[in-house]
């Protein structure tokens, strides 16, 4: 399964990939659904230091440990609000680990 791919800026439910539009503050922003393994997967756009759009990834793994996947051998820049959905999605993983 592919982890890496568009922006999930806050988990749902389903199994499968649905798209849906974010604020106008947010432009080109789209809210995805994942899971791998039955767990929730979270992606986060952000991009590189030349202003290519790439992702972060956080999820939980069998070992209920957090882990975040940052973009293969590059920086992940992020603005202000891609740093909120970061930081919600490693506030959210967290509790999922301690489940």
């Amino acid at each position: 399964m592919d982890l890496v791919g568009s922006t999930v800026t806050r988990p749902a439910p389903a199994a499968s990939p649905a798209a849906q539009a974010e604020p106008q503050d947010a432009p080109g922003l789209r809210d995805l659904s994942g899971n791998y393994a039955g767990r929730q997967v979270w992606h986060i756009s952000c991009g590189d230091v030349i202003n290519r759009d790439r992702c972060l990834t956080v999820l939980v793994n069998d070992q209920n440990k957090v882990v975040l996947v940052g973009p293969p051998g590059e920086t992940a820049v992020l603005s202000s609000g891609q740093l909120g959905q970061l930081r919600d999605a490693l506030r959210e993983a967290a509790e999922q680990a301690e489940r």
